[in-house]
This record gives structure tokens, C-alpha cells and sequence, in this order.
């Protein structure tokens, strides 16, 4: 009971150096998820991976820069500017590097996020033979201690968040004109290269704030799991980075809530933590892409199709024999189907009432013959562009028709209709009936 009313306490916030730590890690997640949702839409998410591991090495040079002249090393003003410095260098060098050796992107931020991060370890190592004995604690850039974070903290990480979060939205056109259609905004007379770098920008500013709550190495999740998570729920821009923001928010409030109930674990890796389970549920249950859902649809796909071959083939049948009734199998024998299959879509026919039973046999009713009729003439209709358009002969269009008849919309029907004259009634079959499928 204890336990539960300590993690009740912790959601609500009734500590005071709780609610500093969880409102400042909330407030990074949401400007890292809105920024970070135009990063991964940039298929730019691995240039904030370099920006965050090079800022290690400004860190570390900053510190022994103020131990050197005599100043306070590990002010916090100070190492975040030595941060700010180095991650903007590192952004900066992987264009200039590009160019001057033709490597792709990938290629070029590999080597600069691992060389970056390489020689801060190495500059880690001389500031901890410092003889003045003040350089512990630079280790916690590295992984990110959130449970020290003060108010003034939560003060720097709020404005800088409000100003990003500003600037984005102001700047909402724009960025997803660079997104989705770079080359309509060049010709709108956008400055493409000016949006690039102040998303970079706004970037950095997250990275740096965000480098004493999770650290160099967990930062990057903060910028591309949130976009990752809510790209499986909607495909609108406006409502993915507001979703990003919250996932990122969510997780922050979550991780570090956890985080004090349990003090031996780092905040920092319980938020990415908390994160990557956001991810997995979304990857299973996003309702755009995730995977149940998928599934889902693919199956009602094939649900659809079925029954539409079997309404097809019924409406063949009573075309070829003059309206007689039809059996199942009379279904078989014209078509390579299993009798499983044709039973379930029998069984699902009748109980939708698009066809009859007529003693041992079948009939198709009213609606059944005009959902027939229709899937009849999208066939047919695209078998015959085939044959004129696309040079197949008719005993071999029969197949490919039944893969396109099915998605076949009213505009393209038209388009069809025009194309080959606009026929009034269903055209005539380019092949025998009772071929197979």
C-alpha cells in the first residue's frame, strides 16, 4: 500500500524536488518530440545522434578551458556553451565534408559522431588526472543525471523549450514544405539551407538542455522515438508532431516518476525505457501502421476479395447457362478454388443476403446481381485495356485482371470507359468463361 501510494504521490507531484525533475524532463520531451518529428520526417534522425555525441568532447574542453583560467570548471552556463559549441561544429563539419569527399550521409556522420564522441572519452581521461580533483561528475554528460536538476534547471529548460516550441510553430509551413516537397518550396523561393540550419538549431538547443537529464548517448532517443511512435498512429503532419510531443512528455513524466520509486536506476535510461515501450505498443496497435491493425485490414482485404471472385464467378455462371441456378460445384469446376474457400464465402454470401438458396442450389438476389454486375464490368473492362493497351494476349489478361479489379475506383472506371469508347453494358468476355482463375 505504501509503495502505492509513494508512486501516487510521485504522478501528482506532491514532492517539490519531484516536480522540478518531472516537469523539466516533461518539457524537454515535448519540444524534443515536435522537433525531433521534423528531423525523422527530414530523414535527418541520425545528424542529432552526431550532434549529441560530439558535444561530449566541448563538454570536457570547456571544463579544462575554465580550470585553465582559474574559473569555476564545472559551471553549468559554461559546459553547456562548450556543448553548444562542439555540437555545432560537428553539424557543420558533415556538409563541408560531403563535399570535399563525396561520401554519402551516412557514411560521413558515422565517422564524425564516432570520432567526436572517441576523442571526448580521450579528454575525459585527462580531466580525470587533473590534479585539482574537481572534474567528478563530467562522467554524468555521458549518461545524464535528471535527479539533480534544480529550479533554475527547470527555468533554462522551460524557456529554451517555449522559445523552440515558438519558433516551430511560426515556422510550421515552412518546415513541412521541406519535408514533404523540397523542390516546390526551392521554387516558392524558400530558403532551403537557411530552414535546414535553424532546424539544426533548434536541435542543438534541445540537445544541450537536455544533456544533464539523459545524457549524450540517450538524448537522440528523446528526438527520434516520440516521431517513431506517432508515425504509426496518423500520417497528418500537424497532428504527428503534436502526437510526437506528447509521446515525448508522456515517457518523460512516466520514466522519471519510475525512477524515483527505484533510486539506484538512472532516470535518464528508465525514460528511454518508458519510450521504446511506447514504441512497441505503437508499433502493434497504431491504428495507421501498426501491426494488429495491419493484419486486421489484410485480412478484411481478403475477406472482400473473396467474395467478390465468388459473386463474379455466380454472375459468369448464370451468364453462361441463361440464368439458371448454379451449385458450388459448378464454382469448382470453372474455377481453381478450394472447396474451403468457396464454402466460407457461400456461407458469408447468404448471411448477407446477396444470394438465394434455390433448393440444393444458389441464386444470386437482387444485390448480389448488382454488386456482381459491377465487379463483372471492372474486370472486364480492364481486361480489355490490357489487351489493346498493354499487348497481352486474351487467354492471359483473365489473372491479371482479377488482381486490379478490386481497387479499381470510379474515376479510373471512367477513365476506362473512355478509353475504350464507353461501353454501355457490361462488354463481353475477351476469353471463355469458364476459364481458370
Amino acid at each position: 500500500m505504501a509503495a502505492e501510494w509513494s508512486l501516487l504521490d510521485t504522478l501528482l507531484l506532491a514532492d517539490w524536488n519531484t516536480r522540478v525533475v518531472v516537469l523539466g524532463t516533461s518539457v524537454l520531451g515535448l519540444a524534443s518530440g515536435v522537433v525531433g518529428s521534423m528531423l525523422v520526417l527530414r530523414k535527418r534522425a541520425l545528424l542529432g545522434d552526431v550532434v549529441s555525441h560530439a558535444m561530449l568532447p566541448g563538454v570536457v574542453a570547456a571544463f579544462l578551458v575554465m580550470q585553465a583560467m582559474g574559473f569555476e570548471g564545472k559551471s553549468f552556463i559554461g559546459l553547456l556553451v562548450g556543448a553548444a559549441v562542439a555540437g555545432t561544429l560537428a553539424a557543420w563539419t558533415v556538409p563541408l565534408l560531403q563535399r570535399a569527399t563525396g561520401l554519402k550521409d551516412d557514411a560521413i556522420m558515422g565517422i564524425v559522431l564516432g570520432g567526436g564522441f572517441g576523442l571526448g572519452i580521450a579528454l575525459l581521461g585527462v580531466a580525470q588526472r587533473l590534479p585539482s580533483g574537481n572534474q567528478s561528475g563530467l562522467e554524468t554528460f555521458i549518461y545524464g543525471r535528471a535527479a539533480s536538476m534544480v529550479s533554475d534547471d527547470l527555468v533554462a529548460i522551460t524557456v529554451v523549450a517555449f522559445l523552440v516550441l515558438l519558433a516551430t510553430i511560426g515556422l510550421a509551413k515552412e518546415f513541412r514544405l521541406l519535408c514533404f516537397d523540397e523542390s516546390f518550396g526551392r521554387a516558392l523561393g524558400r530558403p532551403e539551407r537557411t530552414l535546414d540550419l535553424a532546424l539544426l538549431f533548434f536541435s542543438v538547443l534541445i540537445i544541450v538542455v537536455g544533456l544533464q537529464a539523459v545524457g549524450v548517448i540517450l538524448i537522440i532517443a528523446l528526438l527520434i522515438i516520440p516521431a517513431a511512435c506517432a508515425r504509426f498512429w496518423t500520417d497528418r503532419f500537424n497532428r504527428l508532431t503534436l502526437l510526437s510531443g506528447l509521446f515525448g512528455a508522456g515517457a518523460c513524466w512516466f520514466g522519471t516518476s519510475l525512477s524515483t520509486l527505484a533510486p539506484k536506476m538512472p532516470a535518464g535510461a528508465i525514460t528511454v525505457l518508458s519510450l521504446t515501450s511506447f514504441f512497441v505498443i505503437s508499433m502493434l496497435l497504431g491504428t495507421k501502421r501498426g501491426g494488429l491493425w495491419r493484419v486486421l485490414r489484410m485480412q478484411r482485404l481478403a475477406r472482400r476479395t473473396e467474395d467478390q471472385h465468388l459473386l463474379r464467378a455466380a454472375a459468369e455462371c448464370e451468364e453462361a447457362s441463361g440464368g439458371l441456378p448454379w451449385s458450388s460445384d459448378d464454382i469448382l469446376t470453372s474455377r481453381s478454388w478450394t472447396r474451403s474457400s468457396v464454402t466460407r464465402s457461400l456461407r458469408r454470401a447468404l448471411d448477407s443476403a446477396h444470394v438465394h438458396r434455390d433448393g440444393d442450389r444458389y441464386v444470386l438476389s437482387q444485390d448480389g446481381q448488382k454488386l456482381a454486375q459491377q465487379v463483372v464490368r471492372n474486370h472486364r473492362l480492364w481486361e480489355l485495356f490490357l489487351i489493346h493497351y498493354a499487348d497481352i494476349a486474351s487467354s492471359h489478361v483473365d489473372r491479371d485482371a482479377d488482381l486490379v479489379e478490386h481497387v479499381l475506383d470510379d474515376s479510373i472506371i471512367t477513365e476506362l470507359e473512355a478509353l475504350l469508347e464507353r461501353q454501355a453494358s457490361n462488354p463481353t468476355s475477351p476469353h471463355p468463361i469458364r476459364g481458370s482463375v
